[in-house]
């Protein structure tokens, strides 16, 4: 068997950041919808699910839901931008995203495929996973490049966290007005 990988030895640099990108998204839905599917016992998913509405209902009362949001995304893209360790604890996070989202169809008495179809519905699942993919893309160039003893990347790792905290505020907004649509 042999692959064809002139798609990447003909890329420019661009194109293989974006390729990288949209590798770690599939590789990042996989993990998560994959996830979703482990069995939990009904104990545990109406516990993960009560503590998941208690701290949303916290929130929402105290009106730092929106900030609240944003800092949990953020704090989790900034772990998934650590060079090495990022992709590792990007993939554990996203896992656990995933047995979250399967508890709470099961608490909730729906199909993890509904739960799973109507993340994708939503704009804010594709904009976490784009940014969450991102940072573990960022984090696999500046391992590389900081093995190569290119500074640089620093910069582009820098740019990138940025770009990062700028869809995850888009992305808090639209959740925090979608759960408060009761959506």
């Amino acid at each position: 068997m042999n692959i064809d990988l002139s798609f990447w030895t003909n890329a420019s640099t661009r194109r293989k950041r974006i390729y990288t990108i949209i590798i770690v998204f599939i590789v990042a839905v996989i993990v998560t919808f994959a996830a979703s599917f482990i069995p939990i016992s009904k104990t545990d998913a109406q516990t993960i699910n009560n503590q998941l509405n208690q701290t949303v209902n916290a929130h929402k009362s105290n009106g730092t839901l929106t900030e609240y949001i944003f800092f949990n995304n953020f704090e989790i893209c900034l772990l998934m931008f650590i060079p090495f360790a990022g992709p590792i604890i990007g993939l554990a996070i996203l896992f656990n995203t995933g047995i979250a989202l399967g508890a709470i169809a099961s608490a909730q008495n729906y199909p993890v495929f509904i739960a799973l179809i109507s993340e994708l519905l939503t704009p804010v699942f594709w904009l976490e996973f784009f940014a969450y993919s991102t940072a573990i893309a960022a984090s696999l160039w500046l391992a590389r490049r900081l093995l190569q003893r290119r500074w640089r990347e620093l910069k582009n790792t820098a740019i990138q966290i940025g770009l990062c905290a700028g869809i995850l505020i888009v992305s808090a907004i639209i959740e925090a007005w979608l759960i408060s649509l009761g959506i």
